[in-house]
């Protein structure tokens, strides 16, 4: 699939008021914690770094901020000591003769150093440029303190002087950021882990779920700050294993619940602000993640309150898909209805859209026990076909891999996607995934740590544990040798600048998909 915008005008929504009142009442609190920078630092270049830059501390210290003025074309900037997600405001003042001009200040906000030298203006993604996060004020009269209203992803702040006058410079005093999130790390349980590599990949991955769990489960705070159902499935279980956080899940549920097409459709996400409003886009596997997502929430807590609302929701996503596959059970995919799977649009998507229908199946099938459903024996024997089809068509028994029907192609996410929804034994996908390694490692073409998750997970489920974790310190391992605070929407080990959006300084480098060690450590290696 190559994703394109979806402009879909003549969708007709449906607004269910009950089910969107309660994720009203299931809204957060946000908890403020109050941040000062540690350090004025300089970047340099440093091949050893994400796209060649880092962050030293400067020569001077954060205490003699305000002795450090500063005139045209000078800046500084401010490390926060780690990433964070709030606002930001700073005292200034102008030193030497009167204010004969207004200060004409420009501010950049960075998640990682290399951001801060990057030029917007050369800037030609296909994304809106609006997300860098820059900004450019006036300001007529000093002293004053400065407070920017909007959000900031970040955990460097430049301050550049375009300009004030020959007669005067200013400056900066009481820099203070305003860290926000739903959660707090005094709510983390104890959980010791002795691969002193592990622990600081947990550490990362428990904060970068913190900094995307806002009045949703964000995808990303510096860019979307919405709530996308994929990456819902796999914030909710990192919190499960974290901060447990049962009312943001649920209040997520029942935002895209509460809102669905005439025809039962989940929309792929959600906007919060400046009301609820779903967005005109729809992706095959987001949809059928509802039941998943459902199902996985209800095993976690035994609420049925929540399944009982619910059901019916999961059920019309299951229903939807079932109209795609045919008697055989060969799942057919349209151009309205994309599979997303991964960023990268190196390989044929249609094997692991088929296994994930699968994946979901089961899981719906579960909740469908529960709910007495009378169509059980329906979706049953949708899933007996869809399995039978997988097995006798889409796998190779030459090859010990599964194909694309069309072409033949074997990729990573056919194999992965078929191993997770179980569709052979537990030895037949060990098999699976050795042969995986054998022909398919090192691994090249994938571009995000939501797909590098289902690997990573596939060969916990395989029973190739040494290989999972090898995978983990290779991967989300290299992103915090690279300097990672957080971890970042998209990676390629292989080519360290990609961006999906054309350009990285767009990026997203705390993003919620790449989270999920904060899961797979405790939930595999405990």
């Amino acid at each position: 699939m190559a994703f394109t915008f979806q402009i879909n005008n003549d969708v007709v929504w449906n607004h269910d008021e009950k089910l969107l009142k309660k994720a009203i009442t299931n809204t957060p609190k946000i908890l403020k914690t109050l941040v000062k920078p540690i350090a004025l630092g300089i970047v340099e270049k440093d091949d050893q770094y994400l796209n060649g830059y880092k962050v030293v501390p400067s020569s001077q210290s954060i205490e003699k901020l305000p002795e450090q003025t500063l005139g045209r074309d000078e800046s500084l900037i401010l490390d926060l000591g780690n990433h964070y997600v709030g606002t930001f405001n700073i005292s200034i003042d102008s030193v030497g003769s009167p204010m004969d001009a207004p200060l004409y200040l420009k501010m950049k906000f960075a998640e990682v150093p290399a951001e801060l030298p990057a030029n917007a203006a050369d800037y030609d993604g296909w994304l809106s440029r609006s997300w860098i996060q820059e900004e450019y004020v006036h300001i007529d009269v000093l002293p004053a303190v400065l407070e920017l209203p909007r959000r900031y992803s970040c955990r460097y702040i430049e301050l550049t002087v375009i300009d004030s006058s020959p007669k005067w410079k200013a400056s900066f005093s009481n820099p203070e950021f305003l860290a926000e999130s739903c959660v707090s790390m005094s709510q983390l349980p104890e959980f010791d882990i002795t691969d002193e590599e592990l622990k600081t990949i947990y550490d990362t991955s428990v904060k970068t779920l913190l900094d995307c769990m806002q009045e949703v489960f964000e995808d990303g705070p510096k860019r979307d700050r919405r709530l996308w159902i994929g990456d819902l499935r796999l914030q909710a279980l990192a919190n499960y294993y974290t901060f447990n956080d049962l009312s943001l899940v649920k209040r997520c549920l029942y935002l895209f619940g509460g809102m669905t097409t005439d025809e039962g459709k989940i929309p792929a996400n959600v906007f919060t602000a400046p009301n609820l409003i779903p967005d005109d886009t729809f992706l095959f596997d987001y949809s059928l993640f509802f039941a998943a997502i459902l199902s996985d929430f209800v095993e976690h807590t035994g609420d049925t309150g929540v399944l009982e609302d619910l059901y019916s929701v999961a059920k019309k996503q299951i229903d939807y898909a079932k109209n795609l596959v045919d008697s055989e059970g060969r799942l057919q995919l349209t151009e309205d209805y994309p599979v997303f799977i991964d960023w990268s649009n190196e390989f044929n998507k249609e094997t692991a859209g088929q296994a994930v229908f699968i994946y979901s199946l089961k899981r719906f099938i579960s909740l469908a026990e529960k709910m007495g459903e009378e169509e059980l024996p329906e979706y049953r024997d949708l899933l007996d076909r869809m399995i039978a089809f997988s097995r006798q068509t889409l796998f190779d028994k030459a090859a010990g891999q599964f194909i694309v029907e069309e072409n033949g192609e074997i990729n990573t996410a056919s194999q992965v996607w078929m191993v997770l929804a179980e569709v052979m034994t537990p030895e037949e996908n060990k098999k699976i995934m050795q042969e995986m390694i054998r022909t398919q490692f090192p691994i090249t073409g994938i571009a995000t740590p939501y797909m590098y998750h289902h690997i990573v997970e596939a060969l916990f489920v395989a029973d190739l544990q040494e290989e999972a974790v090898q995978l983990m310190k290779d991967y989300w391992g290299k992103m915090i040798s690279l300097g990672a605070d957080t971890f970042w929407e998209a990676f390629k080990p292989e080519e360290q600048d990609f961006s999906p959006y054309g350009s990285p300084i767009v990026s997203s480098y705390c993003h919620a998909w790449s989270c999920t060690p904060a899961y797979l450590i405790p939930k595999y290696l405990s």
